[in-house]
């Protein structure tokens, strides 16, 4: 059941026992990690664990059971209910806490190590889990929004597990022992959540479990090759953490060095970067329009590089100070412009994951959905290892923390590039969003006809050179159009609708070859299982009203009797893209101003077996008057 927005999925079972659950179990591994960290820094004193290796030793063994289990762990959550698996992982985190708890009253550190490494463990295997068990309950209109809630909690827990964390640690004589209470609070929370974690059922409860992990993840990985948005999509996010894990590693050095503030200018510089993640997570649901709409990537890869290269100018020059408190910190001007930078590259970051989660969550086929995300993780872990090491290389050939951030927003720029000229729907989304969003005031209705899932045909009226932009803006899903083969010359939108993949088609008087081909072309993807677009009129209106049905329709549904969803384009005739000077478009850019409204309409669903051009024309003209 679809609600208003993602907030309210707080209110319901399916979701909330497990929000709760995660967000719990985020902020304990945190707290643990952070507390143990300033323990073994500031509090004790071992000559073969040194403070300066401390912070690097526990996040490697954060890490290690990611690249050691992830593979397992995705076969565990396709195989099992996955309320079953997230009861027996919270169970186990009460047992690692437990022990971690007598490490910390006792001060032995070679236990609390190997408790880092278990809970490690215990989040590779909430992972498949986490990201396999969303799809299962949300509908496609609130999977980004659910995806949103979950990314935002995740850094609010980590950021509230490193600030309790080291409150708690830093109380004279007891800290460790409340830091030791809290983790066994905090874990008892999240096994008392788990259990309200309604019924997940197994994906693939036949799979057999192999427990090679370096098979098996080469295994998943060729799964994930098979659907190339998908594994395009997997690199993505891994560059999303690797892009993250350099500004959360350099945070220390960055406020001492470049901005001359003391440890609590560092945490600071966590909060705004923890808070600008969870705006932008929390934003994608209302820019996407409650689906999933990777057009925000392309978008988020721009502001990531913008912000990040502004950073450098912005930190360049800052007077050398003795060291400041955070209050002294705040109130220099020129520090609130590297604020607004981070907070703001960290929200574009936001923008940019979110939307590939709920992709590959919506693409993959539910039976082997936990193992692709389980690679995924994988991935994640040694894009993240290899963030420590090139950034430690920049440093040690003489680079400057505002250097690094500035070679990775250059970096990122070529990245993103590479990914959407290899995977051009981002692209063309992208394009669609900014049409739909910035040059009109566009509304869908009736969206829920739009079809979600299986081969389908769209009707629509054609009244402009961006119908098909805006049809695209409208759909869950890709879509493949049937197009004018003359529209193919237009500067930029030809260019456009060949990174579409859009079908030509010309009359079979003028090119017999072209329009058998285009016949040949768009069977397959009603083979494939997509969408399939066409404009029956055979080309666009002159003169604004709906011009008869062409029958090439019915030659499609002949051999591939598919529903049939009409669609009508309303208030787009007048504007530039319409051909209203004397038969021309795309003369006068303001003829209609900016943001005019425009609205498509999407009908009910027709079966093939009643349909005719007639009573589609009919259809679509109601359409048109509604």
């Amino acid at each position: 059941m679809s609600h208003h927005n993602q907030f309210a999925l707080l209110g319901q079972r399916r979701f909330a026992p497990f929000f709760w659950t995660q967000f719990l179990g985020a902020a304990n591994d945190n707290l643990f990690k952070f507390a143990f960290t300033v323990l073994v820094t500031y509090q004790l004193q071992l000559a073969w664990l040194p403070p300066a290796l401390a912070g690097l030793a526990i996040g490697a063994l954060f890490i290690l059971p990611f690249l050691l289990f992830s593979a397992t762990a995705g076969q565990l959550a396709d195989k099992f209910p996955k309320e079953t698996l997230i009861r027996f992982v919270k169970t186990l985190e009460i047992g690692i806490v437990a022990l971690a708890a007598w490490g910390f009253f006792v001060q032995h550190v070679p236990l609390l190590l190997a408790c880092v490494f278990l809970l490690g463990l215990h989040s590779t295997l909430f992972g498949p889990v986490k990201f396999a068990y969303l799809p299962q309950h949300l509908d496609e209109r609130e999977l980004t929004g659910g995806n949103g809630m979950v990314e935002m909690g995740t850094f609010v827990a980590i950021l509230l597990g490193n600030v309790v964390g080291g409150l708690l640690i830093a109380t004279p004589v007891v800290g460790a022992h409340h830091v030791a209470v809290v983790c066994i609070v905090l874990a008892l929370l999240g096994r008392a959540t788990a259990q309200f974690v309604p019924a997940s059922p197994a994906t693939d409860p036949g799979l057999r479990i192999n427990w090679n992990p370096v098979s098996e993840t080469w295994r998943n990985l060729k799964l994930a090759h098979g659907n190339r948005v998908v594994f395009r999509s997997l690199l993505g996010i891994s560059w999303m953490w690797f892009f993250g894990a350099v500004f959360l590693s350099n945070f220390p050095a960055f406020a001492k060095e470049v901005l001359h503030g003391n440890e609590q200018v560092a945490s600071l510089l966590l909060v705004v970067f923890s808070v600008g993640i969870g705006i932008g997570s929390l934003l994608c649901e209302t820019l996407s329009r409650r689906h999933v709409e990777i057009g925000l990537v392309p978008l988020g890869a721009i502001g990531m590089t913008v912000f990040s290269i502004d950073l450098y100018f912005a930190s360049r020059g800052l007077p050398t100070l003795p060291t400041q408190t955070i209050a002294q910190f705040i109130a220099q001007p020129a520090h609130w412009r590297v604020m607004a930078d981070l907070g703001a590259l960290s929200l574009f970051a936001g923008l940019y994951s979110v939307p590939m989660y709920a992709l590959i969550q919506s693409r993959c086929q539910p039976t082997h959905r936990a193992r692709i995300i389980a690679a995924n993780n994988i991935m994640n872990a040694l894009f993240m290892i290899a963030s420590s090491i090139l950034a430690g290389l920049l440093l040690k050939a003489g680079f400057t923390v505002p250097q690094v951030f500035l070679a990775l927003g250059i970096a990122n720029a070529l990245v993103a590039t590479y990914i959407f000229l290899i995977v051009p729907e981002y692209l063309l989304r992208f394009v669609a969003w900014v049409a739909s969003r910035l040059i009109y005031r566009f509304r869908v209705k009736g969206d829920q006809h739009l079809p979600t899932a299986g081969a389908a045909i769209l009707i629509a009226n054609h009244v402009s050179f961006i119908d098909a932009v805006l049809l695209m803006a409208a759909s869950p899903r890709p879509i493949r159009f049937i197009m004018d083969h003359q529209i193919f010359r237009v500067p930029v939108l030809g260019w456009l609708f060949k990174l579409a993949k859009a079908i030509p088609i010309a009359p079979q008087k003028v090119d017999a070859a072209v329009y058998e081909r285009a016949f040949e072309q768009a069977r397959r993807v009603l083979d494939e299982g997509d969408l399939l677009c066409i404009f029956p009129e055979g080309a666009i209106t002159k003169d604004g009203t709906l011009q008869p049905f062409k029958g090439g329709l019915m030659k499609i549904l002949e051999t591939h009797p598919v529903p049939v969803v009409p669609i009508a384009l309303q208030n787009l005739w007048g504007s530039f893209f319409s051909r209203v000077e004397r038969g021309r478009a795309m003369v006068r850019p303001f003829r209609r101003g900016l943001f005019s409204r425009v609205t498509l309409v999407a009908g009910p669903v027709e079966a093939p077996e009643g349909v005719t051009p007639e009573k589609l024309h009919a259809r679509v003209h109601a359409l048109l008057a509604a």
